[in-house]
């Protein structure tokens, strides 16, 4: 299963880095092996998060989320999507855009391609950073069958029972991020921030309305069949707002990939090819979480991925204004991960020396 999971990426990663070295040498080769192995470091808790989701679909919505899905992470986020932000935030013709995406080394205004997109960084960090805060707080404020942090979430759980106050305490954050890191760009940052709100309320709003009526659905499946119906309609609106969902989500954490490119290399196509190659490999670690049951096992990893999750959001709107290094934002997802999965492996182990506990004292006793 590892081989026909990971398949694809294996052979999408040598004939990309094949690639890179017929077209850029040596030194095209490095930079794309080092983007890859950065989109791997940045995204990880992102496999772990779309796990939780992806795992609610059946096999056909998994393999479009495998090649459809992998279309649109690699040319539309890590290529079209750059050109469409530097396009809008700085008032620039499509052609112009392109012109300056092809030419890395030319300019327009004074300003080259990649100083375009850092420039836009405000508003991509703000769409963001409140996405992904709305992730992580829907998540601490409801009810889970296991606490992690039990100290911290359980106290959040019963404040969480107000209505809508996630949505509260994000515009809370994107205030007072426009007030202590945007300057200048503060109303770029709060109008960015609210689409990124409305974008997370809408998707998983529809998404949450179609699946809630799929059991309901499925109750009715038995006279649907009798009488000629078919409810395929209602799960593929339920899927695809699911796929919608993880597409915005894997948006949001490519943002500072994307932008964190650029101090690696000033080539787009370098840069697609390298984040490209990374992206095969979260989205068919994504997939082996599900068919592996991984997230069933070890119980706190979605805790570990969503706190990473925070941590990100946070890390975003501070980037507002400050520069935050990518290897700050990749050990800190994976130092999150890594205390999750050292908690579940140590809760295993408890739980199953009480049930070997259990079994002895039932034999004793029968004996």
């Amino acid at each position: 299963m590892f081989l026909r999971t990971f398949g694809w990426s294996f052979a999408i990663t040598v004939i990309g880095l094949i690639a890179a070295g017929l077209l850029w040498g040596a030194q095209g080769f490095g930079v794309v092996l080092i983007l890859s192995i950065l989109e791997i470091s940045l995204s990880f808790d992102n496999a772990v998060v779309n796990a939780t989701v992806l795992k609610r679909m059946n096999p056909y919505w998994q393999k479009i989320f495998l090649t459809v899905g992998v279309l649109i992470a690699v040319f539309g986020m890590r290529l079209i999507f750059p050109l469409l932000v530097v396009g809008l935030t700085a008032h620039l013709s499509p052609g112009t855009v392109i012109d300056l995406a092809l030419h890395s080394d030319k300019t327009y205004e004074g300003l080259t391609y990649g100083q375009y997109l850092e420039a836009a960084n405000p508003a991509i960090a703000a769409f963001g950073g409140v996405f992904l805060l709305m992730i992580f707080l829907d998540f601490v404020f409801e009810e889970k069958d296991y606490n992690w942090l039990a100290w911290i979430e359980r106290p959040l759980e019963k404040v969480g029972k107000l209505d809508a106050f996630s949505s509260i305490v994000a515009l809370v954050a994107l205030l007072l991020a426009s007030n202590f890191f945007a300057g200048a760009h503060a109303e770029t940052v709060l109008l960015a921030g609210v689409l990124g709100l409305v974008t997370y309320l809408a998707v998983n709003g529809l998404a949450s309305i179609f699946e809630s009526g799929l059991e309901a659905e499925a109750e009715r499946e038995e006279e649907a069949e009798k009488a000629g119906k078919s409810i395929v309609q209602v799960v593929g609106k339920a899927a695809f707002f699911l796929f919608l969902y993880l597409e915005v989500l894997d948006a949001s954490f490519s943002f500072d990939g994307v932008v964190g490119a650029f101090a690696i290399s000033s080539d787009i196509f370098q840069i697609t090819l390298g984040l490209g190659i990374g992206a095969m490999y979260i989205r068919s670690l994504t997939v082996f979480l599900v068919r592996k049951g991984t997230l069933d096992d070890y119980v706190y990893l979605e805790h570990g991925a969503h706190y990473a999750i925070g941590a990100l959001a946070v890390i975003l709107m501070v980037g507002i204004k400050y520069h935050i290094p990518e290897i700050v934002t990749g050990l800190i997802g994976v130092a999150f991960i890594g205390l999750a999965l050292g908690s579940s492996i140590l809760r295993n182990r408890r739980e199953g020396g009480e049930g070997e506990s259990d079994e002895k004292e039932l034999v004793s006793a029968g004996s």
